[in-house]
């Protein structure tokens, strides 16, 4: 976020319909990108979500406190110019998915993935026509073109500042298809996340928490749910 004003200046942040969308002004001025682009929003919530977290600075900026802004100013500023780039970078998670890599041992873990991931996949098999196949191990399972297709075209179909959420909740997860079941409503965020982190939740039960690994997650965590609400917002 360089290039934004260190201090608070304005009084008052307050949301506009323009055309095309919904500005944020501080004192009447329209907000900015980081690249100078005029911040206009696609739905008055998310504007109104921008504008809250101006409103709450307190003498210097702190944009590590505005996860809502800094996710409009990358739809803006690195989505939109490159949104080829980035849907099919991220469709690309569908050929890898963390859902269709299973564990080869031990059985209990082995069947809490089958019971938790299994249900997932069959969902995103009949919602997208997409059936991906799964694989003990790590050894890279190819997946049909024609699923693959599929899904791409559907992350295609969102709109930049969809994408910029989508991003989030697809590279923290891992999983194309948690993503797109947040997305879709099939999967509640937290729950979304609880699937992600299966694997490590079973580390945990046998080994004990990692008080450094602990503080980790509990920021993936934050920002996995962030950018869902972001993504809500969009509408």
């Amino acid at each position: 976020m360089a290039g934004w004003v260190a201090k608070r200046f304005w009084k008052e942040a307050a949301v506009a319909e323009e055309p095309g969308g919904f500005a944020v002004l501080l004192d009447g001025r329209g907000v900015r990108t980081p690249a100078k682009r005029p911040l206009i929003l696609p739905t008055r919530a998310l504007a109104e979500a921008v504008a809250s977290e101006w409103q709450a600075q307190e003498g210097q900026v702190r944009p590590e406190t505005m996860p809502v802004t800094r996710s409009a100013n990358s739809a803006l500023d690195k989505v939109a110019p490159q949104f080829d780039e980035v849907t099919e970078m991220l469709a690309a998670y569908g050929g890898t998915d963390l859902l269709c890599y299973r564990a080869t041992a031990p059985e209990a873990l082995v069947a809490r993935q089958a019971q938790a991931w299994d249900p997932v996949l069959a969902w995103a098999a009949g919602r997208f026509e997409a059936p991906l196949e799964t694989t003990a191990g790590v050894m890279h399972q190819a997946q049909p073109e024609t699923s693959l297709t599929r899904l791409a075209d559907h992350v295609r179909g969102f709109s930049p500042f969809q994408v910029a959420g989508f991003h989030d909740l697809v590279a923290i997860s891992g999983s194309l298809i948690l993503g797109l079941g947040v997305t879709e409503g099939h999967l509640l965020p937290e729950e979304a996340w609880e699937l992600s982190r299966l694997d490590e939740t079973w580390q945990i039960e046998q080994w004990g928490a990692d008080e450094e690994a602990a503080e980790i997650e509990a920021f993936r965590r934050t920002a996995f749910l962030q950018a869902a609400r972001f993504y809500a917002l969009c509408g």
